[in-house]
């Protein structure tokens, strides 16, 4: 029998400002297949991120698809819980494009630019690592 993971709050203490940035990343159900990082697939996905943008509930400064998870910078809305705001996009491109998720997620605010360099070079470099190319400048930015 697997442990029991420990249930994550997800919620901002009430002095991080509103503009404050989430390094997040978010599993696929079924690991080491390739469910997110096909044309098809990534496309319905990214239009999923900009809906919600002209909606104001997020602003995603940098989304990488990777086969069986993404990561993600985002600035949340102000007017709707970080964890309704994911729960909800995850239900729907569930529902809309079929994607089975891991039932929760990770998320860490970023604290100072440090912090942000750390984790940016960590993403630009994760198709790298998992010898999908060979340097980040390989690997296509949408927007």
């Amino acid at each position: 029998m697997l442990p029991q993971r420990k249930t994550l709050p997800h919620t901002p203490p009430p002095w991080v400002s509103d503009d404050a940035i989430y390094f997040i990343t978010i599993n696929c159900a079924q690991r080491y297949s390739n469910t997110l990082a096909n044309p098809k697939v990534a496309d319905a996905l990214f239009e999923t991120v900009a809906y919600r943008e002209k909606l104001l509930q997020w602003n995603v400064h940098l989304m990488l698809l990777m086969p069986d998870h993404l990561h993600a910078f985002v600035v949340f809305s102000s007017f709707q819980a970080i964890k309704k705001t994911i729960k909800d996009w995850k239900r729907f491109t569930a529902r809309s494009l079929h994607i089975r998720w891991q039932d929760d997620y990770f998320e860490h605010r970023i604290r100072n630019q440090a912090e942000r360099d750390e984790k940016w070079s960590y993403v630009l470099n994760n198709p790298v690592r998992a010898g999908l190319c060979q340097s980040p400048s390989e690997w296509q930015f949408r927007r």
